[in-house]
């Protein structure tokens, strides 16, 4: 079980640092080794500080990381995650997994249908300030991860290519520097609670770094259009989970066998 937990780890900073939803593989891995929902949750928290500290730092050595415009968008992405998070407390489960399924499916018809965009970005409708229609897209962005982590990722990703006009290597960088920022205070909430178990996320974080170190170099050596290819499975993944077909797959494959 350690060394799945491990082999998750690497998967999932793979997937986070390129594109987003990695969670979803350490997440089952937590449960399967005792950990309640909350405390699963709070302890994968770790991994993913420590997976985006070996992105941030490799973005930053390659000088693909634009530090100005990630604080500034992390600031109004953490705004939004205080109230995302009580939003959670008295919204429904199921409603809310089916309403970010269809988000998914039109981000992927985006991703398909416009990909010069995603490729090459447009470095001119970079601004060093932020548009007060950025502040709420990212305010929004928040609060989604506020009530539910996994796939903020790839949120992020779409608002930073499509509403900064960041190209998907440098809008990568930036993402995981926001969700450095963002799993910092996650983190601090859920230790503070009780709800971490150190030594299980270390263990996991074993895992992540190094994946997420393979990553930042894939994206930078293979360019956009490699990052595009990992969005689109990983986007078409996570839908297919937030309609629950993958959980009607395994089932009737439990029951085959």
């Amino acid at each position: 079980m350690y060394l799945a937990g491990i082999a998750a780890g690497f998967v999932c900073g793979w997937v986070n640092v390129l594109a987003g939803s990695g969670s979803l593989v350490t997440l089952p891995v937590l449960l399967a080794m005792g950990l309640p929902a909350n405390v699963a949750n709070g302890t994968n928290r770790i991994a993913i500080v420590l997976q985006n500290v070996i992105g941030t730092s490799s973005f930053y050595q390659k000088r693909m990381l634009d530090w100005r415009g990630g604080i500034l968008l992390s600031l109004p992405t953490l705004s939004g995650s205080l109230v995302g998070a009580h939003i959670a407390l008295n919204l429904d489960e199921q409603m809310m997994r089916r309403t970010i399924g269809v988000l998914m499916v039109l981000m992927l018809i985006t991703v398909l249908l416009d990909p010069k965009r995603w490729l090459q970005g447009r470095p001119d409708k970079v601004h060093r300030s932020l548009n007060w229609w950025q502040v709420i897209l990212f305010f929004a962005i928040g609060i989604y991860g506020g009530f539910i982590q996994a796939g903020i990722g790839v949120f992020l990703l779409a608002g930073l290519v499509l509403g900064v006009g960041y190209d998907l290597v440098r809008g990568n960088a930036v993402k995981v520097l926001i969700i450095l920022a963002q799993s910092l205070v996650a983190l601090a909430v859920f230790g503070l609670n009780d709800q971490v178990v150190w030594e299980i996320g270390a263990l996991i974080a074993l895992g992540t770094m190094p994946g997420a170190w393979v990553a930042t170099h894939m994206a930078v050596e293979r360019g956009a259009v490699f990052v595009r290819s990992v969005l689109i499975a990983v986007v078409v993944v996570s839908s297919l989970d937030l309609f629950g077909v993958l959980q009607l797959v395994a089932d009737l494959a439990g029951r085959l066998l």
